[in-house]
């Protein structure tokens, strides 16, 4: 009988070993549960277990794509997905002999396969890979964050999905998904990934026409292609593979012996047989494995917009499923092209990108998309500069605020001081922020809103932002689509709104529709086996009015006089704008401290949007300014998406007429015939006193059928233009034009 002390001792040492097991257990349960929580969505891999058949067109049915699903981990697919159908039996079963025998018995996790790869090597045998098909689908998709990680979180994370994927998705969709991303190499120039690429490098074949010989080979590259290297040291595992798969009742011993004697000749390779297919010499050929190129992606990121619009609107099943879609899309070949070139040729400063968008004038369908400054023969990077960027806007936001004061009565001739201000400012050093106009000009005395913006002046514009009220302007920039500050205030009149190309594209956009805020769109049809899923004309939004047509066009007009109304020796901003027997408006915009340069340029058959800046932030050299790169960008771009139009004129709505203001003809609002006075004798501009007694003055469009302000269905013939005091405007007041009021001064 054991002594006591020895007996108790005993008892100590097991209860101990039993603490620290049950220690261990609950720590690892603690962590079990956290890693729980942080498993990635296995539905992700839905897209790879389905075909990528959907085709993407341009409007003239040029194939612009056909969608590769994206990894959950962020790669794109860049082969061709096959189904399960379309691989040889033998050479599915071939694999999972290779990789994992109990494939079909286990649920993601194989304690058996373990526990026989473990005694296998404990009793001195070769060593056997114990990883399921299913865990290496995980793997390779899921969990990419943790590859190369050693460590119990990637083994828990993996069991987890693999027990998750497991009752998610059946043995054949498994079976194509890991035969669709297993690495088979490195072919020539291409990564060799899937059975298509591999039996179409290594054999020359289509995966439903490999061999049972064929398949085998191939499967004995799986777990380290670098077998391909040395054909006759490779051999004797093809025939441990087919002893296998006799043993799991696969295939017959005399197919086996078949596939043995067959003479395999792989490519690279030159083989010469014995009559039992031994191996008697094997000699390398020259040249490199052949991998099929992938067709180029054209208009990369439009396709990247179009796909994700596809999947927000449709789902991934329905985009990815076999059968798959025929997208026809607003992408007009040659504006596209044009964008491209002129990008590509643009002489931008080191370490500066660009974006840039092209719209239709008349309906804000998307043309033409460059998200990076193209380089020849490489691939651009995903980041899309047109629609990702968010930057601040600078000058072009200016002709909104303009555009607002017009709405609200004032006309191009209102004067606003272009003199030193000082605003009280918490933040700003001494507890004021004194704004200058770009390049530290500073005027002396009024100057006409036509001026102003013709020249960009900041300190007119701010003050003009105080007349007509933060409130209505932040409310108009919404209304148009574009994101606020979380805090607007007076600076937001100079540009310090960030957005994209596209958002600042369609934010112009108003102006030659009329007035009607219109959604970018990037569909005309989709079909699906006959059937069609989406009808451009019946499924866009409905267009939104933020301006009235008559107002749309008297900021047109200012757009126009910022290109026509100056030479660039006179302090013109966008003279390089301007085409032959087009008409032209745009705006610049440079922020203060050259990061970021904008052009916006209108014509009456397309709108552009065009940034140039530093992807990753930054300062643009000091000598960069809008009114030359940018403008000449653009330029360049709109050349070649018109070429081939007819020159076009802006078509003026009712209501609207022309004065003449100094030497320059504006636009003005209507009133009946025109008086020769108006022509005759412009308002002059002079000195301060006349500046402020004429901004107690208001000119207003009124209805002379009730005396009260029109609107966009006065009659051109029933409006005619009075000067009212400021203070007498309510007295002018409908309850539809309550919100046309100006405000304070």
């Amino acid at each position: 009988m054991m002594p006591w002390p020895l007996r108790s001792a005993l008892r100590t040492l097991m209860a101990l070993i039993a603490a620290v097991c049950a220690g261990t257990l609950g720590v690892l349960a603690v962590f079990v549960l956290k890693w729980g929580r942080e498993l990635p969505d296995p539905a992700r891999l839905d897209a790879l277990t389905l075909g990528a058949t959907s085709r993407i067109l341009a409007r003239d049915g040029t194939l612009l794509a056909t969608l590769r699903p994206v990894l959950p981990g962020g790669a794109r697919i860049q082969r061709r997905l096959v189904r399960l159908e379309e691989v040889a039996a033998h050479a599915v079963l071939a694999v999972v002999t290779s990789e994992d025998r109990r494939f079909f018995e286990h649920s993601g996790f194989d304690p058996v396969g373990i526990a026989r790869a473990a005694l296998q090597l404990a009793r001195g045998g070769r060593l056997q890979g114990a990883s399921t098909l299913t865990a290496q689908i995980v793997k390779n998709t899921l969990l990419t964050d943790l590859a190369g990680h050693r460590s119990w979180e990637r083994k828990v994370k993996e069991a987890l999905l693999g027990l998750e994927v497991e009752r998610r998705y059946s043995k054949q969709e498994l079976l194509t998904l890991y035969l669709n991303l297993a690495y088979w190499g490195r072919g020539s120039g291409a990564e060799i990934v899937g059975i298509d690429a591999a039996a179409r490098a290594y054999l020359g074949r289509a995966p439903r026409d490999l061999t049972l010989a064929e398949s085998v080979y191939l499967a004995t590259l799986l777990p380290a292609p670098a077998r391909y290297l040395d054909y006759a040291a490779n051999r004797w595992r093809m025939r441990d593979l087919l002893d296998r798969m006799v043993a799991d009742g696969h295939i017959r011993r005399a197919e086996a012996q078949a596939a043995w004697r067959e003479p395999l000749q792989p490519r690279g390779w030159q083989v010469r047989y014995d009559a039992s297919g031994r191996v008697r010499s094997a000699r390398r050929t020259p040249g490199a494995l052949h991998t099929a190129p992938v067709p180029p992606v054209q208009a990369p990121h439009f396709v990247q917009q179009v796909e994700r619009e596809l999947v927000a609107r449709l789902g991934r099943e329905r985009v990815y499923a076999v059968g798959g879609l025929e997208v026809w899309t607003t992408l007009d070949p040659q504006a596209q092209r044009a964008a491209e070139q002129a990008a590509a040729r643009a002489p931008l400063p080191i370490g500066a990108t660009l974006g840039a968008v092209t719209l239709d004038a008349r309906n804000g369908e998307v043309l033409a998309m460059v998200g990076q400054r193209p380089v020849a023969g490489q691939v651009p990077a995903e980041w899309n500069n047109a629609v990702q960027a968010v930057r601040q806007v600078g000058s072009s936001i200016k002709p909104l605020l303009y555009t607002l004061a017009l709405e609200q009565g004032y006309g191009q001739d209102h004067l606003e001081l272009d003199t030193p201000l000082s605003l009280p400012c918490g933040g700003c050093p001494g507890g004021s922020w004194r704004p200058r106009n770009y390049g530290g000009r500073v005027g002396n005395g009024p100057v006409t809103l036509r001026h102003a913006l013709d020249r960009s002046l900041n300190l007119p514009t701010i003050r003009l932002a105080q007349r007509v009220g933060l409130p209505r302007f932040t409310a108009k920039l919404a209304e148009l689509g574009l994101p606020l500050p979380e805090q607007p205030n007076l600076t937001l009149a100079l540009g310090t709104l960030e957005t994209s190309p596209l958002r600042l594209a369609a934010a112009y956009l108003p102006y030659t529709t009329g007035g009607l805020r219109i959604e970018p769109s990037y569909l005309l049809r989709v079909r699906s086996g006959g059937t069609t899923l989406l009808e451009a004309r019946l499924d866009r939004p409905p267009p939104r009015r933020v301006w009235s047509p008559q107002v749309a066009w008297l900021g047109l007009d200012m757009l126009r006089g910022v290109v026509e109304d100056l030479p660039e020796s006179r302090g013109g901003l966008a003279e390089r704008a301007r085409l032959p027997g087009w008409q032209v408006g745009g705006k610049t915009g440079t922020t203060n401290d050259v990061r970021d340069a904008w052009f916006v340029g209108l014509t009456p058959r397309a709108v552009s949007a065009v940034w140039i800046g530093k992807e990753r932030g930054g300062f643009l050299p000091e000598n960069v300014y809008s009114g030359v790169l940018n403008v000449e960008l653009w330029r360049d771009l709109m050349l070649g998406t018109l070429r081939g139009h007819a020159p076009q004129r802006f078509a003026p709505p009712p209501g609207v007429g022309t004065r003449l203001l100094g030497d320059l003809e504006v636009a003005t609002l209507a009133v009946g015939p025109p008086r020769p006075a108006d022509h005759a004798a412009p308002r002059p501009i002079q000195a301060a006193p006349q500046a402020l007694e004429e901004a107690a003055w208001i000119t207003l469009p009124l209805d002379r059928r009730n005396g009260r302000l029109a609107d966009e269905f006065t009659p051109a013939e029933q409006i005619v233009r009075r000067r009212v005091r400021v203070r007498e405007l309510p007295l002018y007041r409908t309850p539809q034009s309550a919100a046309l009021s100006p405000g304070g001064r």
